[in-house]
């Protein structure tokens, strides 16, 4: 069965996003070309899933590229970050200036928090029960 192996991720900037994704939600490098004239193909996954999905780190071009950086889902959360660790990773994010909107959520479906990436987009830090 087909599977989705990357998602577009809008950004200002490869370097900016990549400590991001890195250092603040512990994030993989997995890849970094360049691709000449500024352009390069820059590829970050989750920590320890070598196979899940991936995002490709695009930098914005154009007037619509980067009026869309930080409002790709229209306000809505349109990531969902899964972690069998709620608590640790709520906190680690937390003390790497990750900015949540809520305070943490337990709810019939597992615990959940809002956060922002550092464009704006909406995310959901999930404990699945």
């Amino acid at each position: 069965m087909p599977t989705i192996a990357l998602v577009t991720l809008v950004v200002r900037d490869y370097d900016e996003a990549i400590a991001f994704y890195t250092d603040a939600l512990g994030f993989e490098l997995v890849e970094d070309t360049d691709r000449g004239g500024g352009s390069r193909w820059v590829v970050v996954r989750p920590g320890g899933a070598p196979h899940g999905t991936g995002l490709l780190l695009a930098r914005a071009a154009g007037e619509t590229q980067h009026a869309s950086v930080g409002a790709q889902t229209g306000g809505r959360v349109g990531f969902f970050l899964h972690t069998e660790d709620f608590a640790r990773d709520h906190a680690r994010m937390t003390a790497a200036g990750v900015r949540f909107l809520e305070e943490p959520r337990h709810e019939a479906y597992g615990s959940v928090a809002v956060f922002e990436d550092l464009y704006g987009n909406r995310w959901d830090l999930l404990q699945p029960k």
